[in-house]
């Protein structure tokens, strides 16, 4: 079974420009928003972090280590992009124990800027979104290219991005291969593994809906998601009211993040997810087989706080996303960006 990762409809259609990103980690710059101050006291030591050309996971075995906790005493909100220089906090459960002197902590690439205490455990997905600041060179083809930003503030498709599915995607090439008898021991490749076997059947259904037109047309019985919470209901009946809604961005609709039993949603749009899930059986089936439970995510990314500067060959973006929105995503409805990320001996683009 091949899975392509390079098929997926574009909104307006595929762009005409095309750029150059992470040329340098300063092109890529994301900066987490928590949502909220730590308190100062309690069981938990926040640590505010900068990190750049190491993934998220690295660095928190590594605090785990310095600060002599188990690895999963250490958690973070969200995964942050290697390639890139980013802000983000990072939770260490030390209960009735000192804090270790953080200026001692010695990590290239990583500098702790802050460290409070607080009394809960930082969960996974709980800070409120993160900032990007983009720069993308060497443009070519743009002349159409403003139109496509001045679209943007109406949403782009929630794909996941690249990232997810890994170099090459080796994610999800080892997703295949789990779902095939192979046993992967290691726990973090096997997480990441089902993610992007999950992930990719998402884009899949989300694609489906572009093509079809039904991108922001409600269907009977879909799931609609209230914006900015995760909370969502079914559209029994779709009326005028509920479509006002939608194009406020007060709801979003949403696909399946599959898992054991139906989809929550019902009539015409579970018949769909169902058609969709249906034509990749071998994946659809292994995602029950995990136990995975059912859960929505919009199909919907809208930018907040969009502004761009184009001069020369050289786009400048910035824009706040939620919680799981890949700018990668936002990147790919305006142009085609070659990632070539400088130290490693591979480049590949965001058209995915």
């Amino acid at each position: 079974m091949i899975l392509d990762t390079q098929h997926w409809a574009y909104l307006w259609g595929k762009p005409q420009a095309s750029g150059l990103l992470k040329q340098q980690p300063e092109d890529f710059i994301v900066k987490e928003v928590l949502g909220f101050e730590p308190c100062g006291e309690g069981e938990h030591i926040y640590v505010w972090l900068r990190k750049s050309g190491l993934n998220t996971a690295y660095v928190a075995e590594q605090l785990a280590r310095f600060a002599g906790v188990h690895p999963r005493a250490v958690t973070f909100s969200g995964r942050k992009d290697k390639y890139a220089i980013t802000e983000q906090w990072f939770g260490v459960h030390m209960p009735g124990k000192y804090d270790p002197d953080w200026k001692d902590f010695s990590l290239p690439g990583a500098q702790i800027l802050e460290t409070k205490r607080h009394n809960k455990k930082l969960r996974t997905g709980i800070h409120k979104g993160n900032k990007f600041e983009l720069v993308l060179r060497d443009l070519k083809h743009s002349d159409a290219l403003e139109q496509r930003l001045e679209k943007l503030s109406q949403g782009v498709p929630n794909y996941f991005g690249p990232q997810r599915f890994g170099i090459n995607n080796g994610n999800l090439h080892l997703g295949l291969r789990m779902l095939q008898g192979e046993s992967i021991r290691n726990r973090q490749k096997r997480a990441m593994a089902i993610s992007a076997l999950r992930a990719w059947l998402f884009n899949q259904t989300l694609s489906e809906r572009i093509r079809l037109g039904h991108f922001d047309k409600i269907l009977t019985g879909d799931i609609m998601v209230l914006s900015g919470s995760n909370s969502y209901f079914c559209a029994e009946a779709v009326d005028e009211e509920l479509g006002n809604r939608l194009r406020s961005g007060d709801i979003l609709l949403s696909a399946p993040l599959w898992g054991q039993g139906l989809p929550d949603s019902r009539a015409d749009a579970l018949q769909f997810e169902q058609q969709v899930a249906g034509q990749y059986e071998m994946l659809s089936k292994g995602l029950e087989a995990l136990g995975l439970k059912q859960d929505r995510r919009a199909i919907n990314l809208l930018p907040d706080h969009l502004q761009w500067q184009i001069a020369e060959d050289t786009l400048r973006l910035t824009f706040s996303l939620p919680p799981g929105g890949f700018a990668t995503a936002l990147v790919r409805e305006v142009l085609t960006a070659e990632e070539q990320t400088k130290g490693t001996e591979h480049a590949h683009t965001t058209e995915q």
